[in-house]
């Protein structure tokens, strides 16, 4: 009777090693089906990578970094023009 026991034990071991297995195995299949869906659902909605919005970020940090420049430049030449010129700003213009 020992030997019925223990092999019906053996094949209900196995049954359930068998089970988590497949159930293991269908947990990797709904995820990479579920991963898939999300990424085509993101790439419909046609949303920026993070690499591409950071790229971004940091090119209008240049610019604005340079504007900031420029504006500086531009008011130290108006400060020449008006100091030579005694005139207001915009006085010589050449637009025509």
């Amino acid at each position: 009777m020992t030997q019925t026991n223990n092999r019906f034990f053996d094949e209900l071991g196995r049954l359930m090693n068998d089970a988590a297995g497949a159930a293991q195995g269908m947990k990797r299949e709904v995820d990479s089906v579920i991963r898939n869906q999300a990424e085509k659902i993101l790439n419909d909605l046609d949303i920026v990578k993070r690499e591409e919005f950071e790229a971004v970020k940091d090119m209008a940090r240049l610019a604005r970094e340079e504007n900031e420049a420029l504006k500086a430049r531009i008011a130290v030449l108006e400060a020449k023009l008006g100091g030579a010129a005694g005139g207001s700003p915009g006085a010589g213009s050449a637009d025509g």
